[in-house]
């Protein structure tokens, strides 16, 4: 077994050449919509134990690099109006590089005869839309996958042993077959793939770093299920 990482909302980060774009949106830019606070401080803490990993800083506010290109929030309320030339300019600079190196580092461990588990960090806003989310932390798959419901309980049963006090929740506060990196993947991998996002609540995040007991946790339950293969 072969494991990828990645974090898709490590950062809010946003080019030079589109700063002018963003001179009125600087509190959603610092907030859960222009980053996953604490994502890429965890990414970062168990990379290690990865035989791949990238991160993007840029904030997916320019472009949301974890949505297909027909998706219609591909493009934020800041970038929808921009013409076809300058949405395809950030595709090219932007999206695809990223999206393009994590297929192609998958096709070559498949193609070697490797079994890939490809996890995605994330992080999510304790309140939307004024509802409050029942979950400390979330192991989004598809439920059709077999591969992937087994990595997930798995997991889960390493993360109650390391934090039983938290509410662990399969797909939640986001379905693991709804649009995303991981769903494009499955259907270009129907073999030998597993996408596993890991969600965590921002709520344990102070100025952009979770806690060490989580980010413990979460190392030692993934080591844990590296093992096991």
């Amino acid at each position: 077994m072969k494991l990828v990482f990645s974090c898709e909302h490590g950062g809010n980060e946003i080019p030079e050449d589109y700063k002018h774009l963003f001179k009125n949106a600087g509190e959603a830019l610092n907030s859960h919509k222009g980053i996953d606070f604490g994502a890429l401080d965890l990414f970062n803490y168990c990379s290690g134990l990865s035989d791949y990993s990238i991160s993007n800083k840029i904030s997916r506010l320019l472009i949301e690099i974890n949505r297909s290109k027909h998706h219609p929030k591909l493009f934020s309320e800041v970038t929808a109006s921009l013409n076809e030339t300058e949405k395809t300019k950030l595709i090219d600079e932007i999206y695809n590089p990223y999206r393009d190196k994590v297929e192609a580092v998958v096709s070559k461990m498949i193609n070697a005869g490797e079994k890939v588990v490809h996890i995605s960090f994330h992080s999510f806003t304790p309140v939307l839309n004024d509802e409050i989310r029942n979950a400390d932390l979330g192991l989004l798959y598809d439920p059709s996958r077999n591969s992937e419901k087994m990595i997930c309980k798995e997991l889960k049963q390493f993360l109650r042993t390391e934090i039983p006090s938290f509410n662990i929740r399969f797909n939640y506060p986001y379905l693991g077959k709804a649009d995303g990196f991981t769903s494009y993947l499955r259907e270009k991998f129907p073999e030998n793939y597993s996408g596993i996002e890991i969600e965590v609540n921002q709520k344990f995040s102070k100025k952009n770093v979770f806690e060490s007991v989580l980010k413990t946790a979460i190392y030692n339950s993934i080591k844990e299920l590296k093992n096991m293969q």
